[in-house]
């Protein structure tokens, strides 16, 4: 096939990044080819045609979706429509469940092929949508290695790429430089704070990042918190917070002593940087009730997932107080402490178990390879 049309759909900061990584190698593969969906900057810079951004589309949560439910209705009666008249040769849906899952099951209704990137995390909290993916799906291609065979003993054909996060390179600022960029003093600790990387997110946890900042530079008033800030939320959502800012929070962790990471992708960043971290995360109380109910994992960090052990404290909801954080915080800046020791030992076990099998490409190029098997077959 000379020219393809690939429909790539993203809808949070994390699935810009890895779908242009992805549309990137589907360049490399075929110069020529046509990408339209949905997605970011990022994306869009790739050579995607966009129909609808990311912020439009980066809402978490059952009370927040509701309030945003006539939006989403709408956009996928446009991206049925744009699929109607446009006919892709595969769908390229990236995590994003709450749409993507609908969208792959209608590209397989009217006989699209649909390979899923970075599979919903299902097997958390709604099991039964993994035969859903398995049938709505031809192929899917996981980045966390224990979901191989829980989504093959679904039924769906599964494939570990090994996890995008291991193909981004070592920041190459030196420490000294980064830090005395943001006016902070290299000589002493940081403190990273990772709050989210959506505006809703931000809002919710900012004032406990920044008061455990604090109850930690009371105990210890050499270490220095610094805000990892998310290009994708508004620079205002941030005023008042008094510690630098930087949006890049892949040098921040690895220019940090530890850090305090919102429950996400960004634990896994802090594990390849060999950061340990305390997990933490509030919702709404209602979403939080309704999620008790569904979740069925031991733990919610994604770190503490694939190590398979609780390597990184988890405080959740009314736990994730002030002085609760500090104090979970306080041993892993102690350079000489056993919390620290056991906690890098740990990370360093995650980092080998997020590494594809055989093979030196990197998650975007293994999955334009399962593209062209689609696409060709």
């Amino acid at each position: 096939m000379s020219r393809p049309r690939i429909f790539l759909s993203a809808g949070e900061p994390s699935g810009d990044l890895h779908g242009a990584r992805v549309a990137e190698a589907l360049r490399r593969r075929w110069p020529d080819v046509e990408l339209l969906g949905l997605g970011g900057d990022r994306m869009a810079a790739a050579g995607v045609e966009l129909l609808a951004h990311v912020d439009q589309l980066a809402v978490m949560g059952f009370v927040e979706v509701l309030r945003h439910l006539p939006y989403f209705l709408d956009l996928m009666k446009r991206v049925k429509r744009t699929v109607a008249e446009r006919p892709p040769d595969l769908m390229l849906p990236i995590d994003y469940p709450g749409f993507n899952l609908r969208l792959a099951r209608h590209a397989k209704e009217t006989g699209i092929p649909v390979l899923y990137y970075i599979a919903p995390q299902v097997w958390a909290w709604h099991r039964s949508r993994m035969k859903q993916l398995a049938r709505n799906t031809d192929r899917l291609a996981v980045i966390l290695p224990f979901e191989t065979e829980l989504f093959r003993n679904a039924g769906a054909n599964t494939t570990f790429v090994g996890h995008p996060l291991l193909d981004q390179p070592a920041p190459s600022v030196s420490r000294d430089a980064f830090l005395r960029d943001l006016g902070v003093d290299p000589a002493r600790p940081v403190l990273a704070l990772f709050p989210g990387s959506r505006p809703q997110e931000v809002e919710r946890q900012l004032g406990r990042f920044v008061a455990a900042g604090q109850a930690v530079h009371a105990r210890l008033p050499d270490v220095q918190p610094v805000l990892a800030r998310s290009s994708a939320v508004p620079a205002a959502t941030y005023a008042g917070a008094p510690y630098p800012r930087t949006v890049d929070g892949w040098a921040l962790l690895h220019h940090a002593r530890a850090a305090l990471v919102k429950s996400g992708t960004s634990t896994l960043q802090a594990a390849l940087s060999g950061t340990p971290l305390v997990v933490t995360y509030r919702m709404h109380p209602v979403t939080y009730f309704m999620a008790r109910r569904l979740v069925r994992v031991p733990h919610v960090g994604l770190v503490n997932l694939v190590a398979g052990a609780r390597i990184a404290p988890e405080l959740l909801q009314d736990a994730a107080t002030p002085e609760r954080l500090a104090a979970a915080l306080l041993p892993l800046l102690d350079e000489h402490s056993a919390e620290r020791r056991a906690a890098v030992s740990g990370l360093s076990r995650v980092r080998a178990l997020l590494a594809a099998p055989n093979g030196h490409d990197s998650a975007a190029e293994r999955v334009s390879a399962l593209a062209a098997e689609l696409i060709r077959g």
